[in-house]
């Protein structure tokens, strides 16, 4: 019975996965269906296409950090991966509805210390050096995101100011392609890895169990933390790509058009900055949010015209969403795991 109800919990974090790839679908896709570059169903194969391969491309450091670094692993009980997991899905799903890029990333991260201090305490938190660096990237990826979304754009006005606009729309438009490609490697790069780590955890947090079986069900054992299986990696990335494949079309609009008006040579320059900044996370292996940081880069490009060309009051929804999210997340689960604990013992 218990080995179902892991099944289960290992499938309910794949349906967290596809729902993260629909609901930050619009971090790749939405500059360049916003500047036209590609039809939105086009636009959506070719970011989920780039958020699957992203398995071959990058190591597991940030699986790692999310299976190990963050909550001490006696007080893991399938219960309280299942809580997480329920206070990150109701979280992300109310965000998507009103249209708000949330980051499904920190829902995650607040859903499964929510549902650990609800059964332990505040000491099942390991704050060290892993919280540290996702807490400090809360604020420290959107504005290095702005920062070098600003200085790239600056960077391409001083190189092009004597080339014509239709020329510049002409070469970006295939630039594009590129920037947009290399946005959604380092998504699928950063996110996937996110629920590889929360399955980790799972399996670790039932290895008498899976010690004691044999046959197929004996592949699913993990010796420790340090050992990311080769189905967990690949279903992680698989179900990330076809949640990007369905997309979340409410928050591609406001991303796409109601921050900043975007240009096919704006949208490299956001695209470009979003990707170098995930990219460098990931291989030092901080979770990051790609909704923080893309938007980051979005608004920096913005400013690069005029600071009104920034619609601040859009901005300044979607910063108390960000805000918020970890404690709503983290007391979603918290109730989850209560309510679980009544009528499971594991």
């Amino acid at each position: 019975m218990v080995l179902y109800y892991v099944l289960g919990i290992v499938v309910v974090a794949l349906v967290f996965d596809f729902i993260n790839g629909f609901h930050d679908s619009a971090n790749s896709i939405a500059t360049i269906v916003g500047t036209r570059v590609l039809s939105p169903i086009a636009a959506v194969i070719w970011a989920a296409f780039f958020n699957f391969i992203a398995a071959f491309v990058f190591t597991t450091a940030v699986a790692k950090a999310i299976g190990k670094g963050l909550i001490d692993l006696g007080a893991v009980t399938p219960s309280v991966i299942l809580a997480g997991l329920l206070g990150a899905i109701i979280w992300d799903l109310v965000t998507w509805f009103y249209g708000i890029p949330s980051s499904s990333s920190h829902a995650l991260i607040g859903g499964y210390a929510g549902a650990a201090v609800a059964k332990a305490g505040f000491g099942a938190l390991l704050w060290g050096q892993k919280w540290i660096e996702t807490l400090s990237f809360i604020v420290i990826s959107p504005m290095f995101g702005m920062a070098l979304g600003f200085t790239i754009m600056v960077a391409l006005y001083w190189l092009l100011h004597w080339t014509s606009p239709g020329r510049v729309n002409r070469y970006f438009r295939k630039g594009q392609l590129l920037s947009s490609a290399m946005f959604s490697l380092a998504h699928g790069g950063n996110d996937a890895q996110k629920t590889m780590g929360i399955i980790v955890g799972l399996l670790v947090s039932v290895e008498p169990l899976l010690s004691q079986q044999t046959g197929w069900v004996r592949n699913f054992y993990l010796p420790n933390a340090d050992h990311i299986p080769l189905w967990v990696i690949l279903s992680a990335h698989t179900a990330i790509a076809l949640g990007t494949l369905f997309g979340g079309w409410r928050i591609v609009h406001t991303m796409g058009s109601r921050i900043t008006k975007l240009k096919p040579v704006s949208g490299f320059a956001a695209e470009g900055a979003g990707a170098i900044a995930i990219i460098m996370a990931t291989t030092a292996g901080i979770p990051v949010s790609t909704t923080h940081t893309i938007t980051g880069a979005i608004v920096g490009v913005g400013a690069t015209n005029r600071l009104s060309a920034v619609r601040w009051g859009i901005a300044g929804r979607i910063v108390w969403a960000w805000v918020l999210t970890i404690p709503a997340s983290a007391a979603i689960a918290a109730v989850s795991y209560w309510l679980l604990a009544a009528f499971v013992a594991v």
